[in-house]
């Protein structure tokens, strides 16, 4: 093959499309014709079978990678991260292939007329911004000759997102880039007329806008003046969109004018950002709004990143084995007492107006430890930024009112270590030894084990230059990393709590409250790389916000499972329906005012009981009856059990109505909404009325041997099992993770439990669906649990005894049929309308920014 001759045809069929490639090269080629082609698709199949998963539409991918030698943008970046950032190939290689699957997905911009609209779901901190800038890079070599980066709602996410695209890409090629902003002002209408500016034929026009409601109005007149002199017909426009679930899904102003502003560029193609999509995946795909109905891709986890999973842990998932290896995160959460929030953030309203904040205990400690890791970094020989974060409330008054105490405690510090008083230098290094041992170095290959000594040396500097920020839309002063080595702790809300890098953050202290998905994740600053200090990030928050973003781990874990398995599956982002599980008390998105629940099937599913009120005898023995009253009519209507090897009684053939009756007397936890009695009930009896799940296999789950004692159901004796709870869960709300092991859902069926273990989800579901009587029955699994349940000494780190006043019985349900297909009732996986939603809390905040709009 003519290798030199190659990459004219490549870049002929990347422009133009490979039939009209064929159609040009055709008689000069003659015999090569064939190899060109083969390996031109080969490239663009191998972008396609590369990682990342996507969900896409009809549009085949096109693009077959950069072009090292007729490329501008793109090669000048890769460079940058080699020679600049001191990126190895290793680190390089998968930022290329995903932005390469992004563009391939998105139309060849030599087309007539498209648009085409897409999200990238990435991490909270983890390199989205490099991913997009990666996109415009390839884009611009490609073709693409006006980029409008959306960028946030606050100046400072704004003015940091120019300085990177000002850094990695005008600054590499000058004279290439038309600036349309920069980092001082935002977008204004260029004095360059539109026809001149736009129709340059050696570059690329650059525009980096806050989604507000002022700029975007500006923004949209000059487009508007830019179509009337027919600027735009011809003239391929990507829109990236940062932090796409944020303002511009069903706000008042600032949605209604992206979409305005989509609809003047007949060759358009728009990108969302963000790694809280539950906004974003939840519009409507018919409302022809900004749904991704072209592509949805899935960023992997980078390497060394620190995710929600890695700090807070997660739960088990459908389809995982309850084995006792807890996924549980390093332990680097701080409690803060609930006698403390008085002195954090106002009670109420009526506090706000007198409320002056306090060093609390706890403040007190996590500043003490911000100054201990600052140091440890030093004296390791790393002399980077670091930040800490205080997050107590949006009010202002409130993060003005902790400067003066935060710069005493500074001062005092300062006072003391000069003085070498004892018993701070011993107070020091107690928290020093107890934190260390409760995360030691050791834990993360190749850090260094930092003795307390070497610590102590470098202390005095670093308190010495700590900055107390205020960072709100009114205060002047910003955090501001310009300057090498800058240390700070930093006080604030919004402003803070979205796409904003903290450099080098350490400890974060957060008490915060919010109770939708997409707020609590992307208050979380926490998240991203610690290359050199991953033993030393500390977060202090309350019980309840831990709790809770445990959920949030679990939930963001099921969401990227649903997007992979989808994609295997081969479903369109029009078809595809994202589970979301609820939470009694978070809801899924700050949008949702309004929301239906999902046509979500319990088809497929199993669903299990997971908290137990253990101090609740009444509760407790209501279930034991429900169990009672089951197994004795069971038996009464002819039941037969039989004994299974794993000590379990399985009885066949048993009526609906007998199932029916036992849903309805027996309670489940009001965490577990996916158990909700009704919605159960009314899924059963609509998939009777079609002709399934009349009949039922029913297995009383009990042990092997008498270990745990036995308990009585229906006149006989069966062994009870042992589920301890996770520690720190408290009585009303006893929480034993994962009920039912993988293999128990197909104790019905002729398989052994090895063989069931063996198995993945899909497959297990499979043979449900495939046998000529399970596919059509439904299974119900009774389990006696000991109220004892002391814990494995494996899992003595993360679990307790259970400790409940009675006997309890735990029930999972095991449905045949497709997981996939839709029914008319709900369960914990919902849907929102977001078209009637009311989103006050939103347009609130924008309100609140209209200070920023005019720079």
């Amino acid at each position: 093959m003519q290798t030199d001759f190659f990459v004219v045809f490549a870049e002929w069929a990347r422009k133009h499309g490979l039939d009209e490639a064929r159609r040009r090269f055709g008689p000069v080629l003659q015999d090569e014709l064939d190899a060109f082609v083969a390996e031109y698709e080969e490239r663009i199949t191998r972008i396609e079978s590369d990682d990342p998963p996507v969900l896409h539409g009809p549009r085949d991918p096109w693009y077959p990678g950069p072009n090292d030698e007729g490329d501008t943008y793109w090669p000048a970046l890769r460079t940058y991260f080699a020679s600049e950032l001191g990126w190895s190939d290793d680190r390089v290689r998968p930022v290329d292939k995903a932005s390469s699957k992004v563009v391939a997905y998105t139309p060849r911009p030599e087309l007539e007329k498209w648009t085409s609209k897409g999200l990238v779901v990435g991490y909270v901190q983890s390199g989205k911004t490099t991913n997009f800038t990666s996109v415009i890079a390839k884009a611009a070599d490609v073709g693409y000759k006006l980029v409008i980066v959306l960028s946030g709602i606050h100046n400072g996410l704004r003015r940091q997102t120019q300085e990177r695209l000002d850094q990695q890409l005008r600054e590499l090629t000058p004279t290439r880039w038309l600036t349309l902003t920069d980092q001082v002002h935002d977008f204004r209408p260029p004095s360059m007329q539109s026809t001149a500016l736009l129709h340059n034929q050696d570059g690329v026009a650059l525009c980096v806008a806050k989604k507000n409601k002022t700029v975007l109005k500006r923004l949209d007149a000059w487009l508007e003046d830019a179509s009337k002199q027919r600027v735009l017909a011809d003239l391929p426009v990507l829109v990236i969109d940062d932090e796409a679930d944020q303002a511009s899904v069903e706000t008042r102003s600032i949605n209604p004018l992206i979409r305005q502003i989509l609809s003047k560029l007949p060759r358009c193609t728009y990108i969302g950002y963000t790694a809280t999509p539950f906004a974003n995946i939840l519009i409507d795909p018919a409302a022809g709004d900004l749904y991704p109905e072209n592509f949805i891709l899935n960023l992997p986890r980078p390497d060394g990143y620190f995710g929600s999973e890695r700090i807070f842990g997660r739960d088990l998932v459908e389809g995982e084995e309850a084995n006792g290896a807890e996924l549980d995160g390093f332990d680097m959460v701080r409690i803060i007492d609930e006698d403390e929030m008085e002195s954090l953030r106002p009670a109420g309203r009526r506090a706000e107006a007198t409320f002056e904040p306090d060093i609390t205990p706890s403040m007190k400690s996590a500043t003490r430890w911000f100054w201990l890791a600052t140091a440890a970094r030093r004296a390791r020989g790393d002399a980077g930024h670091s930040t800490m974060l205080i997050h107590t409330s949006v009010k202002i008054a409130v993060h003005e009112g902790f400067k003066d105490p935060l710069i005493d405690l500074r001062d005092d510090m300062s006072t003391r270590l000069r003085r070498d008083d004892r018993a701070l230098i011993d107070e020091l290094e107690s928290l020093w030894d107890t934190e260390t041992a409760r995360v030691p170095a050791s834990e993360f290959p190749g850090l260094p084990v930092t003795p307390f000594a070497d610590v102590l040396a470098m202390l005095p500097k670093v308190v010495g230059s700590t900055r107390v920020i205020i960072d709100n839309c009114r205060s002047e002063d910003r955090l501001d990393y310009s300057a090498p080595g800058q240390i700070a702790i930093a006080v604030g809300g919004a402003t803070l709590s979205r796409g904003l890098t903290l450099e080098g953050l350490v400890v974060s202290f957060f008490v915060r409250a919010a109770q939708a998905y997409d707020t609590l994740l992307q208050m979380a600053r926490w998240f991203g790389f610690r290359h050199g200090y991953e033993d030393l990030p500390r977060i202090w928050m309350t019980d309840q916000l831990c709790d809770w973003f445990r959920h949030l781990s679990t939930v963001e874990h099921e969401i990227r499972l649903d997007i992979d398995r989808y994609e295997q599956q081969g479903l369109t982002p029009t078809e595809f329906g994202v589970r979301i599980r609820t939470h009694p008390v978070l809801r899924v998105t700050a949008k949702m005012g309004a929301y239906k629940p999902a046509y979500a099937s319990y088809g497929g599913r199993r669903i299990q009981t997971r908290y137990f009120p253990v101090s609740n005898a009444e509760w407790l023995q209501a279930n034991l009856g429900a169990a009672d009253a089951l197994v004795r009519s069971v038996r009464g209507d002819g039941g037969m059990g039989e004994r299974l090897d794993s000590g379990a009684t399985l009885y066949r053939d048993v009526g609906a109505d007998i199932v029916e009756r036992f849903l309805g007397s027996y309670r489940s936890h009001a965490d577990s909404p996916d158990l909700d009695r009704d919605l159960v009930l009314k899924y059963i009896r609509k998939q009777r009325q079609q002709g399934a799940l009349g009949a039922w296999s029913v297995a009383v789950m009990a042990g092997v041997k008498d270990r745990h004692g036995a308990v009585s159901l229906g006149g006989l004796p069966f062994s009870r099992i042992s589920r301890a709870k996770v520690k720190d869960t408290g009585p009303e709300r006893a929480d034993i993770k994962t009920l039912m092991s993988k293999d128990h859902r197909v104790v019905d069926l002729h398989m052994t439990s090895q063989h069931a273990r063996a198995m993945n989800e899909s497959a297990l579901m499979d043979a449900r669906n495939y046998d000529p009587v399970a596919r059509d029955r439904g299974l119900l699994l009774i389990y006696p649990i000991d109220p004892r349940s002391e814990p494995d000494p494996r899992n003595i780190k993360n679990r307790s005894a259970l400790g409940a006043v009675g006997d309890v019985i735990g029930m999972a349900l095991v449905f045949p049929g497709n997981a996939e297909a839709k029914t008319s009732v709900g369960s914990t996986y919902i849907s929102v309308d977001l078209s009637e939603a009311d989103v006050e809390v939103e347009e609130a905040e924008l309100a609140s920014l209209n200070g920023e709009d005019e720079q």
